[in-house]
């Protein structure tokens, strides 16, 4: 498959590199001719913009040409041009380059001042505070996306989208379009801990992940671990995203917000009292459902709607003590009219309605400037719902679940010349509703409850970040974790080497509430050690093993909002994954260009992989439904950043394998694809992204996006077995088969404030263009029997360009 798409590629990098050359040459305007012999002079000093000191040896430029001039030691220049219309381009490296428009017909004297870089805020990536962190600091696999990148980045319909900024990065995929969360190295959507202000989401996309669940005005910035995580974080096998609310303004009022063909948001910014007591709030609402059908053919007669909002209070106590409340809540409903096949329902739809509610509150002490202590208490709800309108009548059946989470943590953090220590303890409380269904007023169907899962997490951990050389850094750290799995429960006995199911019981046990149906626990040791080649390079190497005791139980490629979570118990064990990586990292001119390249291996063991046919909905024994394995995963991501200037962004490229190898027994119900290894639902051997931002000026920025993937495993039928009259596929191994490599560009251009009347409102136009060439990207490969033929169609979401324009509006 992938040498008949090669001509393809050829023609998606020409077309690429066409296209980002006509970006470049647009911006150079056409020099009006010479329209007589007279010359006039452009006199001028090129300063500092905050120093106000001459800049010596800056290049002049006259229409973006390599001709010109350069300034003296007093930051003097002159030019002697013929009349017309001149750009001058005014550069030196460290500081922001700068065009001045000159329409000459007489002599002119200009006074220009640059930004130097060091001043601004990087814009792309940085792994840490400080320009140099991904060279000094000891952890591998280090991300951070601050919200000016994800503005810039082109998204569909125009929506500022988190999720689709992190794919951009190395190790980051997703099985297709719409898909429920990302893949991070080689992990399961569940496997990576997400967090809004310390406090988990279960479900971070909307319309079945269409968009990111996360308000996009009031981020302030997210910290990717997909190596070496902290020993602070725990309970996921794979990555941390840790996603944080911006901080209340204390000294004045500010607001801002915006209006997309989706949604429609609006943020406030209040200082209750002056640096003392302020709060932030934030809304987004979604009702334009109607525009779907308009992006696919796919989404005809679907209903969607959904909104979210946040809120942050902040309250500075006196210069030792400041609490923070969060408040986070999301909303959904999709209904479409593919049916699901609940007995005795005759439904004229199936509709989805989740919602989540989280409260986190922290309290900062200081006992000097290098000691303090956090201690954050949280709760986490997330209901997710299915509906089923009955036909000829009023009535829904009803199919509830949900998860909540309590949490309290406290940590002690010391500063000192050569260490910086941390130490602390957490306990985490899960309750797990599996499902329960309502029938409503439904005489023809039956109540069904499966039983409440209860369970504690208890964790301690200590780390050590310190300084041995001036050439050599490590971060030392470890976590404890304790898992007990409570009832009330029944816990069944299966027959030895039998596979589990309700024909192989023996026997069970009741257990009361409370009381330890099951325990687990171990050590977590994180390891990352730096060492410097030269002020500018360095080489790390990390060792990173962490437990899950929570897991997302599902037979769908991408988990559904309203897939069934799971605890570990008596049957299903914890997954312990372990991942070494190591790395080269080079800054260069000045810290401008970031070169990284890194390679991993992750060992995951007690993976789990459903049966067969498996069916989890209100399943009140999930063991007979699954098998647990090993998952292996290695690869090696390269990205090469620009992080300021005119022309800012990265390339990234990572080659990355995801294989499985599920084996319980000698039974063929207990091995999949025979025992051998095979690749994951998530294996995407080759992923290409490239983002480009060119900044022209106050007014006017254009942003290109690429991004190619290999196509995902799929599984194809083997055959067709007939029963009373008609045929239907039979599936033998499982992902042996790829859908069509993935490929898409997206283009925006951003249009801010062009009138300049007004400085306390700033207005921001974007126009974009997702799926720029329209590529017919298969999300999945289905089969249709006709006959005694089977015929593979393809799922496309987006099919063709999706045009859209949203406007940005800023007031303090």
């Amino acid at each position: 498959m992938a040498g008949n798409n090669l001509p393809m590629k050829r023609l998606l990098l020409f077309l690429f590199t066409g296209l980002l050359c006509f970006a470049a040459g647009a911006q150079t305007p056409v020099q009006t001719a010479q329209r007589d012999a007279v010359r006039f002079k452009i006199r001028g000093t090129l300063l500092d913009s905050l120093e106000g000191t001459p800049l010596i040896k800056a290049a002049v430029l006259v229409d973006f040409k390599r001709s010109g001039t350069t300034t003296d030691e007093n930051g003097r220049f002159e030019l002697t041009l013929y009349p017309g219309q001149y750009w001058l381009s005014f550069r030196l490296i460290g500081y922001r380059p700068k065009r001045v428009h000159v329409n000459l017909t007489h002599d002119h004297q200009l006074s220009v001042r640059l930004n130097s870089l060091a001043n601004e805020l990087e814009e792309v990536i940085v792994s840490s505070k400080g320009v140099d962190a991904n060279v000094r600091r000891p952890l591998l696999g280090v991300n951070q996306l601050n919200i000016k990148t994800l503005e810039r980045i082109p998204a569909a319909f125009g929506e500022v989208d988190l999720l689709r900024g992190v794919q951009m990065l190395p190790g980051v995929t997703s099985v297709g379009e719409a898909s429920n969360g990302v893949n991070i190295r080689g992990g399961t959507t569940d496997q990576n801990l997400i967090l809004l202000d310390d406090a988990p989401i279960f479900n971070p996309t909307h319309m079945f992940g269409l968009f990111s669940a996360f308000p996009p005005d009031a981020v302030s910035s997210l910290e990717l671990y997909k190596g070496n995580a902290p020993a602070r974080y725990g309970g996921r096998a794979a990555a941390v995203m840790d996603v944080t609310l911006a901080s209340p303004n204390l000294e004045k009022f500010k607001m801002n917000g915006g209006i997309s063909l989706v949604s429609n948001r609006l943020q406030l910014d209040i200082p209750l009292i002056k640096n003392k007591l302020g709060i932030l709030l934030t809304g987004r609402g979604a009702f334009n459902d109607f525009l779907l059908p308009i992006a696919s053919e796919r989404l005809n007669n679907i209903k969607a709607k959904f909104g979210d909002a946040a809120a942050k209070v902040f309250y500075r106590l006196n210069n030792r003590n400041t609490v923070t409340l969060s408040a986070y809540w999301t909303k959904d409903f999709f209904q479409t009219d593919l049916l699901g096949s609940i007995a005795n329902v005759v439904a004229t739809s199936t509709q989805y309605d989740h919602r989540t509610i989280n409260v986190s509150g922290r309290w900062f002490y200081a006992f000097n400037s290098k000691v303090n202590l956090q201690t954050t208490v949280l709760a986490a709800d997330y209901v997710p719902k299915i509906l089923l309108p009955e036909k000829d009548s009023r009535n829904k059946v009803v199919i509830q679940s949900g998860i909540r989470q309590h949490q309290f943590k406290t940590s002690l953090n010391i500063q000192q010349k050569k260490h910086n220590w941390e130490v602390g303890i957490s306990a985490t409380q899960y309750r797990v509703h599996p499902g329960d269904l309502k029938p409503g007023t439904s005489p023809a169907v039956l109540s069904i409850r499966t039983p409440v899962e209860n369970g504690v997490e208890l964790a301690a951990h200590a780390e050590d970040q310190l300084t041995l050389s001036k050439r050599l850094s490590a971060s030392f750290g470890l976590r404890y974790s304790q898992f007990l799995a409570l009832g009330p429960g029944i816990v069944r006995r299966y027959a030895e080497g039998q596979p589990r199911d309700d024909f192989s019981v023996t026997d069970s046990t009741l257990y009361g509430s409370g009381q330890v149906m099951r325990s687990y626990g171990g050590f977590e040791p994180r390891i990352g050690i730096n060492y410097q080649l030269s002020p500018v390079s360095s080489v790390k190497f990390g060792y990173n093993l962490m437990r899950q005791y929570l897991q997302v139980v599902s037979n769908t490629t991408t988990p559904m909002p309203t897939a069934r979570w799971k605890t570990s118990d008596a049957f299903i064990k914890p997954q312990v994954s372990q991942l070494i990586s190591a790395g080269y990292f080079r800054n260069l001119r000045d810290d401008v260009y970031e070169l990284s390249v890194e390679g991993y291996y992750r060992h995951t063991e007690n993976v789990p992989d459903y049966k067969p046919g498996a069916d989890f909905l209100l399943q009140r024994f999930p063991e007979t439904q699954l098998l647990q394995g090993v998952n292996r995963s290695w690869g090696i991501e390269t990205m090469i950043s620009k992080k300021r200037g005119e022309l800012t962004g990265w390339v990234s490229y990572t080659y990355a394998r995801s294989q499985n190898r599920i084996s319980e027994g000698t039974d063929f119900t207990q091995r999949i694809n025979n025992g051998n290894w095979y690749p994951a639902n998530y294996d995407r051997p080759h992923s290409l992204n490239a983002t480009l931002n060119i900044n022209q000026g106050k007014h006017n920025s254009f942003s290109f996006n690429f991004a190619y993937s290999t196509g995902r495993p799929y599984t194809a039928p083997a055959g067709l077995v007939s029963y009373q009259g008609r045929y239907y596929p039979f599936y033998t191994d499982r992902n042996l088969e790829r859908i069509p490599d993935y490929h898409r560009m997206d283009f925006s251009w951003y249009i801010t404030n062009p009138t300049m009347k007004n400085k306390r409102w700033v207005g921001h136009w974007a126009f974009t263009v997702y799926n720029l060439y329209g590529r017919k990207n298969a999300y999945s490969v289905f089969y249709r029997t006709e006959g005694v033929q089977t015929k593979s169609q393809k799922l496309v979401v987006f099919g063709a360009p999706i045009v859209t324009i949203a406007y940005t509006f800023k007031f303090q």
